[in-house]
């Protein structure tokens, strides 16, 4: 589950809906600490871009990417596996800050918190079918 989570081909696969693709950086295969990813998305009908550097990681325990930079005014995104019942968990840790001062609060508090939660959600479950499938051999088997 760690190397689903930190493949590119993998998170292109489980973002279908806002066309998220890997533009510069690391574009492909597993993504490792110290290097970065621009991401290219459609969010909210705007296209957008976002550059992510791993900044921690924790083999096969953790990582975190924190925005170096896009549209947030602040964000990271720490990744935790743990062991629970003979299966492992990912938990998503997300922070971030909108850009605009108290406008930016505003609308974190109106729908884009829930977004990025429903966001992150659907990801999660789309990385759960591949773990439990043959699916992941697709990314990990590539990328190793």
């Amino acid at each position: 589950m760690f190397d689903l989570a930190r493949s590119i081909d993998a998170h292109m696969a489980s973002t279908d809906g806002s066309s998220e693709r890997a533009i510069a950086g690391v574009t492909s295969g597993l993504i490792r600490c110290g290097e970065r990813v621009t991401w290219e998305a459609k969010h909210f009908a705007i296209r957008q871009r976002l550059t992510v550097e791993i900044v921690e990681m924790t083999e096969p325990s953790s990582f975190r990417d924190v925005m170096i930079d896009g549209a947030f005014e602040s964000m990271s995104h720490g990744h935790v596996f743990e062991e629970a019942s003979g299966s492992t968990v990912m938990v998503d840790r997300f922070t971030f800050r909108a850009p605009l001062g108290i406008l930016g609060r505003l609308a974190e508090s109106i729908f884009l918190t829930s977004y990025m939660k429903r966001f992150l959600a659907k990801r999660a479950q789309a990385l759960k079918a591949m773990a439990e499938s043959e699916e992941w051999k697709r990314y990990i088997q590539k990328a190793a």
